[in-house]
């Protein structure tokens, strides 16, 4: 029997292998991430970062960001035993993914929108 007081293992689990979908739905995100849909909803408002779309009829909707970060609060709450405030501090110190625009990206948008312009027409 192993002395929990002397037990050096991790205890942390591998990566969660993320479907790629554009979007997930409550359901789907507890049990990717193994935590309950109140967890999930408590999260949200602990966390801005986590910012679920809202369906036509009012289902949440996470995009693969969302799960991402919802598996990086898991990995600080439960394995690195963070604090819901700790872990809050920490997140906002890390760097973002896109977090800055990316330079050319409006213009490309706009050469897009007039092509889709050009194709409606002909």
């Amino acid at each position: 029997m192993l002395d929990p007081e002397r037990d050096t293992e991790s205890h942390e689990q591998p990566a969660q292998e993320i479907p790629n979908k554009l979007y997930f739905r409550i359901g789907e995100v507890s049990r990717l991430a193994g935590i309950k849909p109140y967890v999930l909803r408590f999260w949200e408002t602990e966390f801005p970062a986590i910012e679920p779309k809202k369906s036509g009829t009012g289902h949440r909707l996470y995009r693969r960001k969302d799960v991402e970060l919802i598996l990086e609060i898991k990995r600080l709450l439960y394995d690195k035993r963070f604090t819901i405030e700790g872990a809050r501090k920490f997140l906002e110190e890390q760097p973002r993914l896109f977090a800055e625009p990316v330079p050319g990206l409006e213009d490309v948008k706009k050469e897009l929108r007039a092509i889709l312009e050009i194709l409606k027409r002909n």
